[in-house]
């Protein structure tokens, strides 16, 4: 069994206590490795490293940086299969239509933050004193601490690390222990590009350890992470004073009107609630339907979920593959419960997959009657789900989505003009598609992230709203008399 160790100071080290724990894949329950466990005194030594790495990669000029990720993004694309079968085994999704698409994802966040990062222009400041000049510069904010999640283990770490890196800041990264083995085949291709010794630190371990170290000790300047609300919570106590930027949860409503496109509609509902399990902060969870057509739509989404494939996520035909680890699992077995408990009725799924290689394996699962009072609306369910909700008009709707404790993404579908954008300038969301799906906000370089209000986090990802996030801007006054 092959021991994969940490990556701190351009050297792969042991954890100081020797300690590992094991890696399995999901969907058939082996174990592929043994990670090493690290301790508070790892991330330490990864804090010191970084801040030494921060000399390096902050003196580096701006078109020194963009090679650096052009570089990272080769490696990345040589290394494309191996990196997208690792994926697969470790986090569960299906290899041809998930993993190599998210490989491919990872190695366009390199290259466009190498792109972003050589036109990122700042301002000549008008004053009143004809004898001052001010204008302003961008600065890399320092030691970078993120903690990533295990739903997308090498695109969500590339959004923080492609522009981190090319701001000039040195990264200590903790991953998702279920994810670790591609957190370490990501950090053996930053290796191989070349990055300067301790501007990325990878530190693998416990959250609650590691992570909470890094989120706490005064040796990081600014904080991201992406995952749960209430983890997110904590990082906000624990990280007080510093820069947070927090991507967390979303449970955004899909609205759908009465005119709207029912075939559009129910194909990008079954995209966004599906793709890669529903494991996904954007994903589809829960569909507010127009009364007049709710059942019609149902119908053409159920048609859609009976068509998905359970299986081994490396064969061709399979379309889904297993959840990620047990916790995920047990909260959609606890939210397909609580739901018949409240009146609701599940048409397809609501159970774990029998005859499956594990147990991780959840059926797809279409829900209608929900009400307000369902997990499916408290909670992010993280799941294949699509949780069906009625309504009459669009003042219910709109009071029904303003109630959801989410603001990342929400929908809606409508043929009428006036109605879409009545819907998404008084929903209160940090993205909101018109006639596409919660999945589909168009690219990755636009402004992704929660609102005030919500519990959907703080600060933008994507393009050059990373890079404000993870620069400070400084004003420069000259006296030229």
């Amino acid at each position: 069994m092959k021991k994969l160790k940490m990556y701190m100071d351009g050297k792969w080290v042991e954890s100081v206590s020797g300690a590992y724990f094991d890696a399995f894949n999901p969907a058939t329950g082996e174990q592929i490795a043994k990670i090493a466990e690290g301790t508070r005194e790892d991330a330490q030594a990864a804090i010191a490293a970084a801040r030494r790495g921060f000399e390096h990669i902050s003196s580096m000029s701006v078109w020194e940086r963009s090679r650096l990720l052009t570089a990272i993004a080769s490696v990345i694309e040589k290394r494309k299969e191996v990196l997208a079968h690792t994926l697969t085994q470790d986090q569960g999704k299906p290899f041809h239509t998930e993993a190599l698409p998210e490989v491919e994802g990872t190695i366009a966040a390199f290259l466009e933050a190498a792109e972003q990062i050589k036109w990122l222009e700042t301002s000549v400041i008008s004053v009143e004193d004809s004898s001052k000049r001010v204008f302003t510069i961008r600065q890399p904010k320092g030691v970078y601490g993120i903690i990533t999640p295990w739903n997308f283990p090498f695109m969500v770490p590339a959004e923080y690390i492609a522009y981190g890196l090319a701001a000039g800041n040195a990264i200590v990264w903790a991953p998702a222990p279920t994810t670790s083995v591609c957190a370490v085949a990501l950090a053996e291709c930053l290796e191989e590009a070349g990055v300067p010794q301790g501007a990325v630190n990878l530190v693998t371990g416990k959250g609650a350890v590691v992570g909470d170290e890094i989120v706490a000790n005064p040796g990081t300047d600014a904080i991201g992470f992406t995952g749960s609300t209430a983890t997110g919570n904590q990082i906000a106590i624990r990280g007080a004073g510093k820069p947070l930027l927090l991507e967390l949860g979303g449970n955004g409503p899909t609205i759908v009107l009465a005119d709207a496109d029912l075939d559009r509609a129910a194909k990008s509902i079954a995209f966004g609630s599906f793709f890669n399990g529903g494991q996904v902060c954007t994903s589809t969870e829960l569909i507010l339907a127009q009364k007049d057509i709710h059942d019609e739509l149902v119908q053409r989404v159920l048609q859609h979920a009976k068509e998905i494939v359970l299986g081994d996520p490396f064969d061709l035909r399979t379309t889904m593959g297993p959840l990620n680890n047990e916790m995920v699992v047990a909260k959609n077995d606890e939210h397909a419960l609580d739901c018949l408990k409240k009146g609701a009725e599940i048409l397809l799924g609501g159970k774990r997959a029998t005859s499956m290689t594990s147990n991780l394996f959840f059926e797809p699962t279409v829900i209608t009657g929900v009400t307000e009072d369902c997990l499916y609306c408290q909670e992010e369910t993280f799941g294949p789900v699509a949780p069906f909700m009625s309504f009459s008009t669009h003042a219910e709707a709109l009071e029904l989505a303003r109630k959801n404790k989410w603001g990342l993404v929400s929908s809606v579908f409508t043929d009428n003009l006036k109605d879409s954008m009545y819907f998404a300038e008084k929903i209160k969301a940090g993205i909101v598609t018109i006639n596409s799906g919660s999945g589909e906000s168009g690219g990755s370089n636009i402004p992704f992230g929660g609102v005030a209000g919500k519990q959907s986090g703080m600060g933008r990802i994507g393009g050059k709203y990373s890079l404000h996030e993870m620069t400070d801007l400084k004003a420069i006054c000259m006296d030229v008399t």
